[in-house]
């Protein structure tokens, strides 16, 4: 059965809303987990969609990467594939481990990459059952190393861990583990070095959703805890004797193999006396054959029993990953499928996976995604059998499960907690509790889980210690004086007329961001004192943040913006100057989006009021109504860009082809980021009426707030005021 993600964003769990604060307005590692079925998935794809923070998304697998929308942890930070032991003496390359030095030394990170990680903010690893200690202490070393920051785990980077330790185990040979034993208590990722020096929050998510049946969700619990009763045996065992002969139609054979999955897939599809028909995939760019959600030529025939293997991209929601499916038609231009339990027909339509990389737009600071290469095909595989490790985050009514002898206590526990009834279960060999039996050590890790109370405690001082950090960061000056000195630098390589002028500009910009850095230094160093006593001293805060605002916004704007001004001025018309010209413009929109961060930076209930400078339009109206082509993959940073240009979401709207509404969901996103003044958009007033709306309601419940609002507030208004209030919060 489907859930929706609203399900999951209720009062009952509190849990998933505490846990989304830690990771938006904290700097803490956290572990996030839960049992099968309790919203892990949802919760990182909630991250996803609503942080405000650079966010790069890792996990161990090609498949499990491509299924969290994000890429492989070995890809991105270029991880060895022999043990890492960070104090190792590898000497002359002879053993077959990697230490820290040899790790550092043979990374080729381009600059960009360089500059990537340096704005990287939040990293989330996704299935971290498989996630090995040594692989977490070394992208611990890349992060501390390249972001020159080798006393702090991670390099400052936070990082969120998801996953259920009870699912698929990492995997660690013999010989490897040869290699690991004397460093690391055990191989699962709770055993690194940097988790065991810098502990982690510890969030178990506990409103299960996938199973009402209290029995069995006992029984789950009994084998993730080693805790099997006489009684949880006596179930497993009718589970076992059941009837095969009344094994429902649609059911699926979770097996431990491919081989064996594959081999029933076919032996079912071979029954069916209907006409054979192939349909092949398509790859454009980059995508490894090792991720293929589904196969590349896909053979179906009217009766077999399908699975879909993405959620329905339609807003319809008709179909969700894991829901099942019969052929019902096939004709030469459709396929058509009848959808298991509700009977409902429809046309199958072609889906694409993407493969990413993530890079950084060096005008608005911001990590964006880039398509490297996609796969398209029908979102279907053939289901009368599936393996219990490409199960792993789905739902079945019936299943028929292969045990054999081959079985882990992991695989065990996947396969059980798939299916929604203990009815729907059944059993082809007999379970008994030593083979489902459990790391102890991961039981033990498991009992480590922060209370409730405690994480609220934990989150209000963490909540403090974050927003001194981001005010403190917003006054640091050495991202602008690196840009200007680089800009110094090229500017007396180009060959543009008048050469003098663009020097002495490039000189006076030089001179004047380092003398603005000197002053930035003494404001940061009476801000550290001040938070370093507690209570923090509101008024004198409020007092001298309010005036450093002023102060920096104008000194950028009059000894940066407007000398630079006059160079773009003198460059206008200019032939052989353009690309020197568009790097220019570059630098003025940084300049301008450091004046916004300092203008909007807020502190709790401080919001620090000051006089905006606001941005002229540099684009006249004939150029802001002429109609453009949109290009495929426009991201919202173009809405945001014709914004900074002084354009209305209406205007912005008709310039790209789109409703307003998704010009507004793309500005919102910008509110959190404070490159969009939310009270250009929304008034005092509805601010007001809004607050009160989330004082009450809490910030997740989107449909209940805009019922409390009333009508006269858009959805798009909403999202505005809700990101601008998560941030003062």
């Amino acid at each position: 059965m489907k859930q929706e993600n609203s399900t999951y964003l209720n009062e009952e769990n509190e849990l998933f809303s505490l846990a989304a604060e830690i990771v938006n307005h904290t700097s803490r590692n956290l572990f996030l987990t839960g049992k099968a079925g309790t919203g892990k998935t949802t919760f990182l794809k909630f991250i996803k969609e609503n942080t405000h923070k650079n966010t790069v998304v890792v996990a161990p697998t090609g498949v499990a990467a491509i299924n969290a929308g994000g890429v492989t942890m070995h890809s991105f930070f270029q991880l060895p594939f022999v043990p890492f032991i960070g104090e190792g003496k590898n000497l002359f390359g002879n053993e077959n481990f990697i230490n820290r030095n040899s790790l550092i030394r043979n990374i080729r990170f381009s600059n960009q990459k360089i500059d990537l990680i340096n704005e990287l903010e939040l990293l989330i690893i996704d299935e971290v059952s498989m996630l090995r200690a040594d692989m977490v202490d070394a992208m611990d070393a890349i992060l501390r190393h390249f972001r020159e920051r080798k006393n702090i785990a991670f390099g400052g980077v936070q990082v969120l861990f998801i996953g259920d330790l009870y699912q698929l185990p990492p995997v660690v040979a013999d010989e490897e583990w040869y290699k690991m034993k004397d460093h690391y208590e055990s191989p699962f990722f709770f055993s690194a070095n940097a988790l065991r020096e810098n502990p982690i929050l510890f969030i178990e998510l506990n409103k299960i959703y996938r199973q009402s049946e209290e029995k069995f969700i006992k029984l789950l619990n009994n084998i993730r805890n080693n805790e099997m009763s006489a009684f949880d045996v006596e179930l497993l065992q009718e589970r076992f004797k059941a009837d095969k002969r009344n094994v429902p139609k649609n059911s699926i054979t979770l097996t431990t193999h491919n081989r064996i999955a594959d081999r029933i897939n076919f032996t079912e599809l071979q029954k069916l006396t209907t006409q054979s028909h192939k349909f092949k995939g398509e790859i454009n760019g980059n995508f490894s054959e090792n991720a293929l959600p589904t196969e590349m030529e896909l053979t179906l025939k009217e009766g077999a029993q399908v699975m879909f293997i993405k959620n329905d991209s339609d807003s319809s929601k008709r179909y969700f990953n894991g829901k099942l499916a019969t052929v019902k038609k096939i004709t030469d231009e459709e396929i058509a499928v009848t959808l298991s339990g509700d009977g409902i027909d429809l046309i199958l339509e072609k889906e694409k996976w993407e493969n990413i990389r993530y890079k950084l737009n060096n005008e608005t600071q911001k990590i964006e995604e880039e398509e490297l290469g996609s796969f398209t095909q029908y979102p279907v595989r053939l289901a009368w059998a599936i393996t219990i490790h490409k199960s792993q985050g789905l739902t079945f009514d019936h299943a028929v499960i292969d045990a054999g002898q081959s079985f882990t206590a992991g695989q065990v526990y996947v396969a059980l907690s798939r299916c929604r009834t203990l009815n729907g279960i059944f059993l082809l060999s007999e379970i008994f509790p030593q083979s489902v039996k459990n790391d102890e050590r991961i039981v033990e890790f498991s009992q480590q889980k922060n209370r409730f109370t405690e994480i609220k405690n934990i989150l209000t001082d963490e909540k403090l210690k974050y927003a001194s950090l981001v005010l403190i960061k917003t006054f640091d000056w050495k991202k602008l004086v690196a840009m200007l000195e680089e800009f110094d630098t090229i500017t007396k390589t180009k060959k543009i007329p008048d050469k003098n002028l663009a020097n002495n500009t490039s000189k006076i910009l030089l001179e004047k961001v380092k003398a603005q850095m000197d002053i930035s230094k003494k404001f940061i160093a009476e801000l550290d004192n001040k938070f370093s006593e507690k209570p923090i001293n509101q008024n004198w805060l409020n007092l001298k943040v309010t005036g450093a605002k002023k102060y920096f916004a104008e000194k950028i704007k009059d000894e940066l913006i407007d000398p630079l001004n006059s160079l773009q001025s003198y460059l206008l018309g200019k032939t052989k100057v353009r690309k020197y010209s568009q790097y220019v413009n570059e630098v003025e929109n940084i300049l301008w989006k450091k004046i916004n961060d300092i203008q909007r930076i807020t502190f709790g209930d401080l919001s620090f009021d000051v006089e905006m400078i606001e941005r002229k339009s540099v684009v006249s109206e004939t150029k802001k109504t002429k109609k453009v082509k949109v290009e495929k993959g426009s991201t919202k940073l173009e809405s945001l860009n014709f914004y900074k240009q002084g354009m209305k979401v209406d205007e912005i709207a008709k310039q790209r082809g789109m409703a307003v509404t998704t010009i507004e969901g793309h500005l919102a996103e910008f509110v959190a980021t404070n490159e969009v003044n939310v009270f250009d958009f929304v008034s005092k007033e509805e601010m007001n009426k809004i607050k009160k709306a989330c004082d009450k309601l809490g910030f997740l419940l989107l449909g209940s707030i805009k019922n409390e609002v009333g009508e006269t507030i858009s959805y798009g208004q909403l999202r505005m005021a809700i990101n601008y209030l998560k941030n003062k919060s």
